[in-house]
């Protein structure tokens, strides 16, 4: 109802430099796995929008075509089918052997270092104006001013080391904001040049702070591995985690983004089939049809998913609900009056 006048409010504090971030909400979502997200008000969503349409593009000039993530057309099913074609490139279509590096970055967005990225950003940004309210959406902690929302016993469940609660002033970004998505990719396209540049990988892809490198030789990815495990703390605070490691014959199968990619065939991963199924199976009867969609959705971004949205519909069935012959969507169960008349 006051739209207008909030957005006259918003535009004269930015433009009278007293604009200050306001409260921040606390939760925690326990799917995949336990983890903080924090969500700034409404007004601070904005100034986040605002900011990034300024100087975003000037960034993603610069990045990678394989720097995937949070990028307008390069979500996970860009980044799956990238992948899909490198491999055929580099195998040429199966038919040679190759081999692949899959990283993951130790808690990534809680052990970005604020001070290294504030440098990355205003390199690019020599308008004072824009200059300071970068520094003012990076620099402030949400900890100062916040509120919880949820079970307060679910937080025991994030563990310390992964909780933006527990890190010094100058770490970490708060999962949930567009402007951490945002930052965290100008943060590791230091990491894409090094790969690209230094290393002269052609076949490289990085989605957030998963990463992954294709070469004909073991010896040449073991290269890259220490050299990494090397820079990264020494250049960006970051640690690579040996234990999500892995460096395998790509012909094994290469997990990535929620797909696996085999030989002549790119299919969804099981675990997400799994707790589709789970899911579809028990949730309430209001939440049904969108659930299904959605997980209907999500499979057909996966050419070898015919079986599993198969299986998915056999479940919806048994439900009382309608799938179409393609198995692609369900439809809403028709009221009893309804299918009456």
């Amino acid at each position: 109802m006051d739209l207008e006048r909030n957005l006259r409010s918003l535009h004269d504090e930015l433009s009278e430099g007293s604009y200050t971030p306001g409260r921040s909400k606390c939760f925690v979502i326990t799917r995949p796995k336990a983890r903080e997200v924090w969500a700034a008000e409404f007004r601070d969503r904005i100034v986040h929008h605002l900011l990034y349409n300024r100087v975003g593009p000037r960034f993603e000039r610069s990045f990678i075509a394989d720097s995937c993530a949070c990028i307008k057309e390069r979500g996970t099913l860009y980044a799956a089918r990238r992948l899909e074609s490198k491999i055929r490139s580099i195998t040429q279509n199966w038919t040679r052997p190759a081999y692949y590096l899959k990283c993951d970055l130790a808690n990534f967005f809680v052990s970005i270092d604020k001070r290294i990225l504030l440098e990355l950003l205003t390199s690019k940004i020599p308008e004072p104006f824009w200059s300071a309210l970068t520094r003012l959406v990076l620099m402030h902690d949400p900890r100062t001013n916040f509120m919880y929302r949820g079970d307060p016993a679910l937080m025991g469940r994030v563990p310390q080391h992964k909780r933006l609660m527990e890190q010094p002033a100058h770490l970490g970004l708060p999962i949930g904001n567009l402007s951490s998505q945002f930052f965290a990719n100008v943060y590791l396209d230091v990491l894409d040049q090094r790969a690209k540049h230094v290393h002269g990988a052609r076949h490289y892809i990085r989605y957030v702070d998963d990463f992954l490198i294709l070469h004909e030789s073991v010896d040449y990815l073991n290269g890259v591995l220490a050299d990494l495990t090397a820079f990264l703390p020494a250049r960006l605070g970051a640690n690579i985690n040996p234990r999500k490691t892995i460096l395998q014959p790509i012909d094994r199968g290469v997990d990535f983004v929620g797909h696996v990619i085999k030989p002549w065939r790119r299919s969804t991963r099981r675990r997400t089939v799994n707790e589709a199924a789970r899911r579809i199976g028990c949730t309430p009867e209001a939440e049904l049809h969108q659930l299904a969609n959605s997980y209907f959705g999500l499979l057909r971004q996966s050419p070898a998913s015919h079986e599993d949205r198969a299986q998915l519909a056999n479940i919806v069935r048994t439900r009382g609900h309608s799938v179409d012959r393609s198995f692609t969507k369900t439809y809403r169960r028709a009221a009893r009056g309804e299918a009456q008349s």
